[in-house]
């Protein structure tokens, strides 16, 4: 396959300093330990395609009762300590010990960080002013959206009022949503609220207006499936299509490791392809290659499941970014796309969608 640039559209980073701040943190998570850019760029071996990431936040403590209290903003601390963290990658200063270096600013292409999207959207911009603030210019020109984590969040928290109206703010200001949900652990009430969510964030708004909604790790279906006449394929499938139809929207092939049973995922490449092809196709068929981009979900992606850790194995796999490449590559091949479709696929996509600046990550 031609190396065509990749833009890995999904990637999560933390020092491990600031690890006390990570909400899912616990002391026994492998995952609790710092990751930095060193780290992933030791994950992916750095191949000379790679462009460089989009950081999407890493569910930092947060109180969004106290966040949204007049001139009270001390339920903000952790996600703009998170934003923060992310200057300091992009001007190149880090503090002893974070994992990067000056010249790891360019792999940087854009952040997606956290905000008060219940809140509504005069909190929202109040929360945007201090990101501004805490980000400083050159930082703040590469946050190109914002992330509000459903899939652990009561079923109709989407729906809301001041929900809607915080992401049609968004799409006024130019920024992106990221829209995470879970249906293999949430259920299919969750992808009702997601098509509610979208489809309302967009009445009666100007096209060009609209936000524009980019779809976390496939809506995280349950890949366990063997035979895709289970309801919770259908439900998914069903899904998917509707949320297809709507404009402005992207989907990020995505988070498939956290997803698969441990009979899968410890398979190689070629064998996992075909046992999660039926999911593929079906984002293929619906979301076409210019609307899909490749992400990684590194570090959450190395994760191994309890029961495949043998002897002195680490608890972490070490190539899983490069597996699920090989995955997607497959899948490209398979599919016999055009060459123009492949590199919107690993690449373009997210650039158009995030609306990048195609001079970031040039050597």
């Amino acid at each position: 396959m031609a190396d065509y640039p990749i833009v890995d559209s999904h990637i999560h980073l933390f020092p491990e300093a600031e690890i006390p701040t990570l909400s899912w943190a616990t002391p026994d998570n492998p995952l609790a330990k710092q990751h930095s850019v060193s780290d992933y760029r030791a994950a992916t071996g750095s191949p000379t395609n790679l462009k460089g990431f989009i950081f999407v936040e890493t569910d930092r403590v947060h109180d969004l009762a106290t966040g949204a209290q007049e001139g009270d903003e001390s339920g903000w601390e952790g996600p703009l300590a998170e934003v923060s963290w992310l200057r300091r990658i992009v001007e190149g200063t880090p503090r002893e010990g974070e994992g990067h270096r000056p010249d790891d600013a360019r792999l940087c292409l854009g952040i997606v960080p956290w905000a008060p999207i219940p809140s509504g959207p005069e909190v929202l911009e109040r929360y945007l002013d201090r990101v501004r603030d805490v980000a400083g210019p050159e930082t703040w020109s590469r946050i190109r959206g914002f992330r509000y984590l459903l899939q652990d969040k009561p079923h109709g928290t989407a729906v809301q009022p001041d929900f809607i109206e915080s992401l049609k703010l968004l799409g006024r200001r130019g920024f992106t949503f990221d829209l995470g949900v879970d249906q293999h652990r949430r259920g299919r009430q969750q992808l009702e609220d997601a098509l509610i969510l979208i489809t309302s964030a967009h009445e009666g708004v100007p096209d060009e207006e609209k936000v524009t909604v980019v779809i976390n790790h496939l809506c995280k279906p349950n890949l366990g499936i063997i035979n895709v006449a289970d309801p919770s394929f259908v439900q998914w499938r069903t899904s998917i299509y509707a949320l297809s139809m709507c404009a402005k929207t992207y989907m990020k092939l995505s988070g498939g490791f956290s997803e698969m049973p441990t009979s899968l995922i410890s398979q190689d490449p070629a064998a996992i392809f075909e046992a999660i092809f039926p999911w593929l196709g079906v984002i293929l068929a619906t979301f076409g290659p210019r609307r899909i981009m490749f992400g990684s979900d590194w570090p959450v992606c190395t994760v191994r499941p309890p029961t495949t850790v043998t002897g002195g194995q680490e608890t972490l796999d070490p190539n899983a970014w490069r597996r699920w490449k090989l995955i997607v590559e497959r899948m490209c091949y398979m599919a016999t796309l055009e060459p123009e479709d492949q590199a919107e696929l690993l690449g373009g996509t997210a650039i158009r969608a995030y609306g990048i600046d195609q001079s970031l990550g040039e050597a």
